[in-house]
């Protein structure tokens, strides 16, 4: 392939794009319409092949885009090389654009909202979760940074498959916000409606005060006694496949 020299774009671009992380992060923000200026692979042929084999769809579009560099290069490009050797870095969506589909209504899908997460490996995972549902996007408060290489990881590229954005509380999508909480009404006897905004405590110290002062209802997991809590993702999943369910 000919071209700028990879390495050398890379390092022109890095502080500005996205990392992503292996092949299946690549192959995700590509069916999802990433705009991805450059991608390295090991070796090319392996990930042709896997693209071959577990996503056809974006097989040619990956021909296209992948650059061969060798192992060091591509080991001095990444924090924690992947097993599949690919990499790659894609532009962010726009903020204002993702804002805008936050904010419109009438939804056809919930927000999912992490108050104040922790953990970057959980936040990657309900990305993933909410990207899978169909979710309308994936607001965080606090300080993690939801775009941080290893949310990315976490959620396999599909941050380009749903609306994620940072937000304070005061600035969360219009809805009717429910919250999760162990002293809420049990959510099997809930409906929660397609504009619901899903609000879920971080792992150390639940909801926020302020989040718990914006939730109009509190609702609850099935949970045996003496268990103290899920994952977080956990609670993430549960909550989403009782809404995909459409009723109480």
């Amino acid at each position: 392939m000919t071209g700028p020299d990879p390495v050398s774009l890379w390092h022109r671009l890095a502080d500005t794009c996205v990392l992503l992380d292996g092949f299946h992060a690549l192959k995700h923000a590509v069916r999802f319409g990433a705009e991805v200026p450059v991608a390295v692979a090991v070796d090319r042929g392996a990930a042709l092949a896997l693209a071959e084999e577990l996503a056809p769809d974006v097989r040619d579009t990956l021909d296209a885009l992948l650059t061969q560099i060798p192992e060091p290069a591509y080991a001095s490009l990444v924090p924690r090389p992947h097993p599949t050797g690919v990499a790659a870095l894609a532009v962010r969506p726009s903020r204002a654009a993702h804002l805008d589909k936050l904010a419109h209504t009438p939804r056809t899908a919930p927000v999912v909202v992490l108050d104040n997460p922790r953990n970057l490996g959980n936040a990657g995972a309900v990305i993933r979760l909410a990207a899978g549902f169909g979710a309308t996007g994936v607001v965080t408060t606090g300080t993690l940074d939801p775009w941080h290489p290893t949310v990315v990881r976490g959620g396999a590229g599909l941050h380009f498959a749903t609306a994620v954005e940072r937000l304070t509380v005061a600035e969360l999508p219009p809805g009717p916000v429910f919250a999760l909480d162990p002293e809420g009404d049990d959510i099997r006897g809930v409906k929660l409606p397609d504009d619901a905004v899903l609000a879920f405590g971080s792992e150390r110290s639940g909801l926020s005060p302020e989040l718990r002062a914006r939730a109009g209802h509190l609702v609850a997991l099935p949970m045996r006694p003496q268990v103290s809590s899920y994952n977080l993702a956990t609670s993430v999943a549960m909550t989403l496949y009782h809404w995909s369910l459409g009723g109480s």
